[in-house]
């Protein structure tokens, strides 16, 4: 491998990985698609590793050239960080935020999470994404999003660089509509034993945690359905399908909510909350909002 990368060559790549193709990378570089394909390879064979596959007509990163994408963006931001400085142009304008939060979180939670970043003196623009953790995680590899909301921390697992910041823990609490919770038999938690429930698929770290938690009490519910969305357990749980838990921080709004009524709540299953970044120091000043709020005050 080259003792040195080639910036010029660095900058050519970036470019076309951001435009998608090399025809549109020579269109906004004016410089030939010839040159350009040229130099990819020089910088390819200096790495020593493939930086793009095709897929048909598309032009795909690998996985090495996301991790270049990756550093190469944080390399040419500073570049332009600096530009902008030396020519006595301070950054002015709207500050993006973008997030992604994994689909089981509550959305009240995810509010809660993400409300002091709307209280900042700075102008904050907020975009929420949601879905599958694999997806965001991927999305914030390559700087598409700025931090990651998930109730489980990132591990070896995922290869991706980021770091994990721990937010807070609480306990569950459980809820049934009042006709069910009036079939329901004895103390909690033995009143779930075969009881209808609906839970979080197995993928997510509170569900296993609390078959543990049943498996040790020997307590068998039946369970109805199994979602990945927490909208969605709290909708089927109001239309009296089964029990269900949620948080205990936000207990007084899924009873307000949904119509429904606390049968039981336990600490020995804790959730837990962590934002994620592609920072191990936290700079970005929405971000270091929501990690204060809720160490100091949410979740304390």
């Amino acid at each position: 491998m080259a003792s040195s990368i080639n910036y010029k060559h660095l900058h050519y790549f970036w470019t076309v990985a951001h435009e998608g193709s090399i025809a549109r990378a020579s269109e906004k570089l004016h410089i030939t698609p010839q040159t350009i394909s040229g130099q990819l390879s020089l910088l390819e064979r200096s790495l020593d590793s493939d930086l793009f596959r095709r897929n048909g007509r598309q032009l795909e990163l690998t996985e090495t050239g996301r991790l270049v994408l990756r550093y190469a963006d944080d390399i040419f931001a500073l570049g332009t960080e600096l530009r902008d400085v030396l020519r006595g142009a301070p950054a002015e304008g709207p500050i993006d935020f973008i997030v992604g939060a994994t689909s089981v979180l509550p959305k009240t939670i995810v509010y809660k999470i993400l409300e002091p970043s709307l209280k900042l003196s700075e102008d904050i623009v907020l975009t929420s994404r949601e879905g599958p953790i694999e997806t965001i995680l991927a999305e914030l590899a390559i700087h598409k999003v700025d931090l990651v909301l998930s109730d489980a921390p990132l591990t070896t697992a995922f290869r991706v660089k980021a770091y994990n910041h721990f937010l807070g823990e609480c306990g569950l609490s459980f809820f049934a509509m009042p006709r069910l919770a009036r079939r329901l038999k004895g103390p909690f938690p033995q009143c779930l034993d075969g009881a209808p429930m609906l839970l979080p698929t197995e993928q997510h770290g509170v569900r296993r945690s609390f078959d543990q938690w049943l498996a040790d009490r020997e307590i068998y519910p039946k369970i109805r359905a199994q979602f990945d969305d927490s909208a969605l357990v709290k909708s089927f749980g109001h239309a009296g399908e089964g029990a269900f838990f949620m948080p205990s921080i936000i207990e007084k709004e899924v009873c307000e909510n949904f119509g429904v009524r606390v049968i039981g709540s336990t600490e020995d299953i804790k959730q837990g909350f962590y934002a994620i970044s592609a920072e191990r120091r936290v700079r970005h000043p929405a971000v270091a909002a929501i990690c204060d709020y809720a160490r100091g005050e949410m979740f304390s």
